[in-house]
């Protein structure tokens, strides 16, 4: 399973625990505000996603901006696999 398909399954996975709907499909623009999580989601996907892969891009890379859409959510993330 490439990255995009595991950040993909951990938002199906986290909506389903905090009773949220995801918008389908997730496409590349889609913007995260509006993806169907909120901000307890987020923080929920971030954990998930350490647990999954090993590694939180949040805290081992100096972000400036928060990405807003999906395709900058796994640009951080694939930056970060990148350097692992």
């Amino acid at each position: 399973m490439n990255l995009e398909q595991q950040i993909k399954q951990a938002m199906q996975q986290v909506a389903e625990l905090s009773d949220c709907t995801l918008v389908e499909p997730i496409e590349p623009n889609t913007l995260l505000l509006e993806c169907g999580l909120d901000s307890l989601g987020y923080a929920m996907l971030v954990a998930q996603l350490e647990e999954d892969l090993g590694f939180d891009p949040f805290t081992e890379l100096e972000i400036d901006i928060y990405p807003s859409t999906f395709t900058e959510f796994l640009a951080i993330y694939q930056q970060c696999a990148n350097n692992q």
